[in-house]
């Protein structure tokens, strides 16, 4: 059996991460145990100081060591907001490492030019630009990117109110569609949206467990 651990920032993953996407993903993928890591702590802390702090670094960084040493094949970490935290560590650990959202933005940059990233927590929506930006360069692709983010949403999600939260979100979508190419939903939080609009909408999740798939064929 190969091993899957993944890192969560909130104490909801079984709802946003687990259920929808690990679930399923398992089941077709019988030879895979997943083992989980959560510290809600990390995005808290990120949240109260615009990002990542140099401890949220550090325990992200012992958190990937940890599940080094469980004897992990792939590590992924289900937050957008830790991007930065999972390439530092990415040259640390010695196994495969990743985050949900680096495939689609991979996906992304190929889409258009003009890029608009949706975020409801303020620190997402600069790890997804930051994220964008580095895919952009290594496919020597230049971008353009819009960012909006709306916290009263995120509110609402916290709140339990998600046809609040979904009313808002797709207001937002509606107006940013008419001045981007392509619309980049960064959290796992807003991968359960359903907009069909004029213009591609990404979202984060199946395509993260695929990557972790292709990962897992790829170590010995």
């Amino acid at each position: 059996m190969k091993k899957l651990v993944l890192i969560h920032t909130v104490s909801w993953y079984n709802k946003s991460v687990i259920i929808p996407f690990a679930g399923p993903w398992q089941k077709k993928n019988p030879d895979v145990e997943i083992f989980n890591i959560m510290d809600d702590s990390l995005l808290s802390e990120s949240l109260a100081n615009g990002g990542p702090t140099r401890a949220v670094f550090r325990r992200m960084v012992n958190y990937y060591q940890a599940a080094e040493s469980m004897g992990a094949d792939v590590i992924m970490c289900t937050c957008t907001t830790m991007g930065p935290c999972t390439r530092v560590a990415r040259e640390i650990i010695s196994k495969p490492v990743m985050n949900i959202d680096e495939p689609m933005a991979k996906e992304a940059v190929g889409k258009g030019k003009f890029m608009g990233v949706f975020a409801t927590f303020p620190t997402s929506a600069p790890a997804t630009r930051a994220l964008l930006e580095i895919e952009a360069a290594l496919q020597h692709r230049e971008i353009r990117i819009k960012t909006v983010v709306n916290e009263n949403a995120a509110r609402h999600l916290l709140g339990g109110e998600m046809d609040k939260h979904d009313e808002i979100v797709h207001a937002e979508l509606e107006k940013l569609q008419n001045e981007v190419d392509v619309i980049v939903l960064g959290q796992v939080s807003l991968s359960n949206i359903n907009f069909n609009g004029r213009v591609p909408v990404l979202q984060v999740g199946h395509s993260g467990f695929d990557h972790a798939r292709k990962l897992l064929d790829s170590v010995n």
